[in-house]
């Protein structure tokens, strides 16, 4: 119901028949498997979907927030930096790849969205607001939680090239992220994985009493979906 089902070409399908995909495994071993499988030329992202015991119609339940991975997820984020004159040098020097005010506001106003994270300062969340109808659907509205409205947006900024990314649950209570690319090492996969992991339930809200975590998948972009073993997690 909640995971897409992904197209397999016929060498696939001969592949996976090595592989028991009803079983639950490990972290380090569906690691193994995820880069066994993985046949594309490109060098694939690793995803894990999280699928939460929330209660979407409580707001404290909806589970939002960022997550410092240590070896980063192997992706170029585009940053847009919406900031005052003064600021522009600082968020520039820091690696943001787009600077300014009116003018991106406006680009965005006409269908522009060419980035992955906007960040700002709060005196122009005001100015920023009026996008939220944009910005809002795509998860690209700045927000306080996450770092992305900041007085150091330079700080901010830094942070995300080395790393760190935001998440939420969607309407199902479920985490969709990116935890790094097939050609990292098992080991900073399964470090990404572990931090990522610990930041979920770490937030937990006092609020939930039965099972946080239901479950766990991982695969690569273009490869089936492996269970993981969720009951140490939990």
């Amino acid at each position: 119901m909640f995971l897409k089902k992904k197209k397999i070409s016929k060498n696939q399908k001969k592949f996976y028949k090595n592989f028991d995909f009803e079983k639950i495994y490990d972290i380090k071993s569906a690691l193994k498997i995820i880069k066994k499988i993985t046949f594309v030329k490109f060098d694939s992202s690793i995803n894990i979907v999280l699928k939460l015991g929330i209660n979407n119609d409580k707001p404290d339940q909806i589970i939002r927030g960022c997550v410092q991975l240590p070896y980063g997820t192997g992706k170029k984020i585009k940053i847009l930096s919406i900031v005052t004159p003064e600021k522009e040098t600082d968020v520039i020097k820091a690696g943001s790849d787009y600077v300014g005010f009116e003018k991106y506001i406006n680009k965005i106003k006409n269908g522009w969205k060419d980035f992955d994270v906007l960040v700002t300062i709060p005196s122009l969340m005001s100015k920023i607001g009026n996008l939220g109808k944009i910005l809002g659907p795509k998860g690209l509205m700045p927000n306080p939680k996450n770092g992305t409205v900041s007085i150091n947006p330079e700080q901010t900024i830094l942070d995300i090239k080395k790393g760190k990314i935001n998440f939420k649950t969607d309407r199902y209570g479920i985490i969709h992220s990116v935890i790094g690319k097939i050609s990292f090492s098992i080991e900073n996969l399964e470090k990404n994985f572990l931090e990522f992991i610990y930041e979920i339930k770490k937030i937990k809200p006092n609020s939930i009493k039965g099972e946080y975590i239901k479950s766990i998948f991982i695969s690569s972009t273009m490869s089936k979906s492996i269970k993981i073993n969720k009951k140490i997690f939990n």
